[in-house]
């Protein structure tokens, strides 16, 4: 069997985070894994608090994880301060992963801050360095270039200048665009557009988890990137489109559509 890591903050609502990576693991029959690297106070509504696991914590849990079962991929999502970066970063470096996927989740679906504004340069160096894919949603995107992003042109442009940060794949995602989202993927080569339907629902918290745990599941079963991606993308829109009408603000996809739709 193949498997699949995901180092994140945990979501008690189960919408997002560990949560969301997990149940995505299992619907494409990958074996998943987790290393947490924060506890998050979070519903469909918003987050409430957030407490970080301890450097050592987090050093354990990745010997615990890669001494035993070498995943066949990794997906990283939520780092919130420099020494929970710092943990990862030595993790990373030690262990050499394959595969590795990282959702930059800088804000959370309210807009709350979930990472250090001084640690950019950090994330970059030590972390996004290592992804095989690296895939923000605009507003990332901006942060991490430093450039203003208002058309496909400019998603281009932020995709190749993020690239050249050391980064082997960019997945730019274009949800923030009124219209149909489109979202580019540049492999340091060539660029290939995803065009999407905008489905009607208020329940996307988790998106961005889940399409990026579900590019490291299609990874681990042996995908190239741009496969991935596609396969990826045709899984999040099955979860949207039977998304799950939970909670008092925007509910959590439907992480198996097939069997709960």
């Amino acid at each position: 069997m193949k498997t699949a890591l995901t180092i994140a903050g945990s979501d008690c609502s189960g919408g997002s985070g560990i949560q969301a990576d997990l149940k995505t693991f299992a619907a494409h029959r990958v074996y998943g894994m987790s290393i947490i690297t924060s506890v998050v106070a979070e519903n469909t509504v918003g987050v409430i608090s957030l407490e970080d696991v301890s450097p050592k914590g987090i050093k354990n849990q990745f010997k615990a994880v890669f001494e035993d079962i070498f995943p066949d991929s990794v997906k990283i999502g939520m780092l919130s301060g420099r020494e929970t970066i710092k943990a990862c970063a030595e993790g990373l470096a030690l262990y050499k992963p394959l595969n590795v996927v990282i959702d930059p989740v800088l804000y959370a679906k309210d807009k709350t801050p979930l990472t250090d504004e001084g640690c950019m340069e950090l994330l970059i160096k030590d972390v996004y360095s290592k992804a095989d894919i690296l895939t923000p949603n605009i507003p990332e995107a901006e942060r991490i270039s430093g450039l203003k992003i208002n058309s496909l042109k400019d998603m281009e442009a932020a995709a190749e200048t993020i690239c050249g940060l050391g980064i082997k794949a960019v997945l730019l995602k274009g949800g923030h665009f009124q219209g149909e989202p489109t979202d580019i993927l540049f492999d340091g080569k060539a660029f290939h557009s995803f065009k999407g339907k905008r489905i009607n629902t208020k329940n996307t918290h988790g998106t961005g988890c889940t399409l990026s745990s579900a590019i490291a599941a299609n990874l681990a079963l042996g995908f190239d990137i741009v496969t991935s991606v596609s396969k990826a993308k045709e899984y999040i829109n099955g979860a949207i489109a039977n998304s799950l009408n939970l909670g008092n603000g925007c509910g959590p996809l439907n992480h198996n559509p097939d069997t709960w739709g």
